[in-house]
């Protein structure tokens, strides 16, 4: 056990560089109609790929608890109160996003691009189901205002989707670059 220790300190601390990636990502904007893009995505993608089901969702909830409890972390600032936010279904989707992507990578043969991308693909796809789902439920119950299917699908699916696959393609093929020097310490031997 006693083996472990440095490890689990390095991967915490990586974790944490991870949890602050996140929190400045989501003031990298570019400013667009209706939804402003951020790194976000990319830096919560990467964490799973990179760190792991464990640790990379642990970066994610570390970043959803600063922003609950108070720092403005959050694109919108922070605080318990932004669980009220139609949007804060994306940051619940970013840590169990960053669980399944770690899940696919570690369960995996050839951790090349194509597995990557898969994963970050599956995160994406995690971060919409939950985020859009978030969204329906406090526009229909908290903010009495409820929508129909097609109106969410054009709000929130149709003008990000394109640029959040970009992201994951690019979390992809930066997590090609960037594993060999994590992938041995998060990942056992593929086999």
């Amino acid at each position: 056990m006693e083996q472990n220790k440095p490890a689990n300190i390095r991967m915490l601390t990586v974790s944490a560089l991870f949890t602050a990636l996140i929190a400045v990502g989501a003031f990298i904007r570019i400013p667009v109609p209706m939804w402003p893009f951020t790194l976000q995505t990319l830096f919560t993608t990467l964490a799973g790929l990179l760190l792991g089901p464990r640790y990379g969702t642990l970066s994610c909830v570390a970043y959803m608890v600063l922003g609950l409890a108070g720092l403005p972390v959050f694109t919108g600032g922070g605080g318990p109160q932004y669980i009220f936010q139609p949007t804060f279904g994306c940051i619940v989707g970013f840590a169990v996003g960053a669980w399944f992507a770690g899940m696919i990578v570690r369960r995996g043969r050839a951790r090349g691009f194509r597995l990557f991308l898969l994963a970050a693909l599956a995160d994406t796809a995690v971060v919409y189901v939950i985020g859009m789902a978030w969204f329906w439920c406090v526009k229909a119950f908290y903010l009495n205002d409820p929508i129909g299917m097609w109106t969410l699908f054009v709000t929130c699916f149709v003008p990000t989707i394109g640029v959040d696959v970009l992201k994951a393609a690019l979390a992809a093929g930066a997590a090609v670059r960037l594993a060999p020097a994590l992938s041995a310490r998060v990942y056992p031997k593929a086999g």
